[in-house]
């Protein structure tokens, strides 16, 4: 028996575009004498369809869709097609769906196709609610099995969630399964793809059954699907693994039940992770959403740099093109490495000087601030004209401009409404400080690249400064990144109390004022564009907290 992963990149909404996507992917299973084929979890739909799942003309699309697959896939003799798709008991009905009534014929459902014929449906079990997922939101559960025989074997059909419990695993065991067949739509963050083993070993352990795992590899929003698929051997051993964030099909053979030894894409590093995953989900959110280029305002520092990098790396030169919008405060030097870097990459460059601008606005002022002191007011106003420049252009072109704000100004506001928050994607939205500058030496050194070394020296060994007033550095405002970081994780990320934080060995003061600053921010927060999911929590669907609110805690 031959399995085929189809690691596919398919869009949310997007039946023609995903249906031509998944037809491929057959294609090159069936040449390749694939008896089987596994697509990921609601591929036909793509990952997450969130609120279009309460809307009935999306069922009937899916419906149709499925039934032209089928009759797509009747080409391929014997090929069986595992197929992800939305379902709803009477597809066609246009009874509205509402998101405050629990849901009772509207499922997350794999079928099996074989030429032009459903041979069966599995419905998911397992709803996820926590994190970014939000299932039971749309979809009713079905707690049946679904096995079929395939050259000798019977195979079951679980989704996703359904293995990291035991209770699916054991029906299908009772039901006679012998091998499990698991398409998914897992998103990426750090350690991911190591937890996503140590969760199918243990449903290997319980039921002696061999798996095969296929996810997806694409961006969509803010999530990244690293694909990653693979396959698990009865004894827990990985015995075949695509590589991550890339799109592809790969053959597995099967002696009987037992999975032979394949291709294993090597691991990765956590920068090379990550920086991949950054890549993917610029490529992605420009290309799907019909972007032909990006802007990206350039300090002179090390987020824009990096910034600069990935969406090269994500679109190619041509497709980027960078501002530099000197203020009074810009050292010489920051326009140096700035022009310094874009000749490297060769992209499209402009200086822009702000100084007019801002003596203008301060003149427009004048009068009703008179008496008042400058202060962080008049710094605002310079990040504001800049973001102003930035949607002009965007405005004109009908380009993208990506923000350049990493995860620990986001969490203390060390960022500016309509400023530098003005944009349509922050890339680096979910990266710390620290980690920005570990993502730069990776992509100055990796053997990844063809071209290394892009991103200048005195970038990585400047004090980092915003450069709204003279002679600033960041940490004139922050504590050192290093601590700011390590509090943030622990407190955000974590979810620790500031009490165990200070009893972790930080400052009770350093952890006073960070946890702080990040309940002051959240308006600010909400206020920010999108940008990927990279670790167990980001700033985004999977942080809830309200703007207005009394609750602060005692260290």
């Amino acid at each position: 028996m031959r399995i085929a992963l189809a690691q596919i990149n398919v869009t949310v909404g997007d039946f023609v575009g995903n249906l031509k996507i998944m037809v491929a992917a057959a294609r090159d299973a069936y040449q390749q004498g694939a008896h089987l084929v596994i697509m990921p979890e609601l591929a036909l739909s793509g990952y997450p369809p969130e609120d279009l799942l309460l809307r009935p003309s999306f069922y009937a699309a899916s419906a149709a869709a499925l039934a032209q697959l089928a009759s797509e896939l009747s080409a391929f003799e014997g090929l069986h097609v595992v197929v992800g798709h939305p379902y709803r008991m009477n597809a066609h009905e246009n009874r509205p769906l509402k998101s405050n009534v629990p849901p009772s014929d509207t499922f997350n459902a794999v079928s099996v196709l074989r030429e032009g014929r459903v041979l069966g449906t599995y419905f998911k079990q397992e709803l996820p609610n926590t994190e970014v997922f939000d299932e039971r939101r749309y979809f009713a559960t079905d707690p049946k099995p679904y096995v079929f025989e395939l050259e000798g074997v019977r195979c079951a059909v679980l989704i996703c969630e359904d293995i990291w419990y035991p209770t699916a695993v054991q029906q299908a065991k009772t039901a006679g399964a012998q091998l499990l067949l698991v398409p998914n739509g897992s998103p990426y963050h750090l350690g991911k793809d190591n937890l996503r083993l140590e969760i199918v070993r243990a449903r290997i352990r319980e039921s002696g059954l061999p798996l095969v795992y296929v996810n997806y590899a694409g961006a969509q929003d803010e999530l990244v699907f690293d694909g990653g698929s693979f396959v698990c051997n009865a004894q827990g051993e990985c015995v075949a693994r695509m590589p991550q964030f890339e799109a592809g099909v790969a053959l597995v053979e099967f002696d009987g039940i037992t999975p032979q030894p394949s291709k294993i894409a090597p691991e990765s590093s956590l920068e090379a992770q990550v920086y991949a995953a950054l890549v993917l989900g610029v490529r992605d959110y420009v290309e799907k959403n019909g972007f032909p280029g990006v802007l990206i305002g350039l300090s002179g520092g090390v987020d824009s740099a990096l910034v600069l990098a990935i969406a090269c790396d994500a679109l190619g030169s041509e497709r980027v093109r960078a501002v530099m919008m000197p203020s009074p405060y810009t050292a010489e030097i920051s326009v140096i490495d700035a022009r310094e870097m874009v000749g490297r990459l060769k992209v499209r460059y402009d200086e822009i000087a702000i100084t007019p601008a801002f003596e203008a606005f301060r003149l427009s002022l004048a009068q009703v601030f008179d008496g008042l002191a400058a202060d962080t007011t008049e710094e605002n106003i310079q990040a504001r004209i800049r973001g102003t420049l930035l949607m002009a252009l965007s405005n004109k072109l009908g380009w993208l401009v990506l923000t350049t704000g990493n995860k620990s100004e986001m969490a203390v506001g060390y960022c500016t409404l309509y400023g530098d928050m003005a944009g349509g994607f922050a890339v680096l939205k979910d990266i710390a400080k620290t980690l920005v500058y570990r993502l730069c030496h990776y992509r100055n050194t990796s053997d990844a690249f063809a071209f290394k070394q892009i991103i200048p020296e005195r970038i990585l060994t400047r004090a980092p400064s915003a450069e709204l007033r003279p002679n600033q550095i960041d940490q004139d405002s922050l504590p050192p990144y290093e601590i700011l970081d390590a509090i943030m994780q622990l407190y955000m990320e974590a979810g620790h109390s500031g009490a165990d934080i200070v009893a972790a060995g930080f400052e009770p003061a350093d952890v006073a004022r960070i946890t702080r600053l990040i309940k002051q921010n959240e308006y600010k927060r909400r206020q920010a564009p999108i940008g990927p999911r990279i670790t167990a929590r980001a700033f985004g669907r999977d942080w809830r907290y309200p703007i207005t609110s009394g609750f602060s805690e005692v260290l």
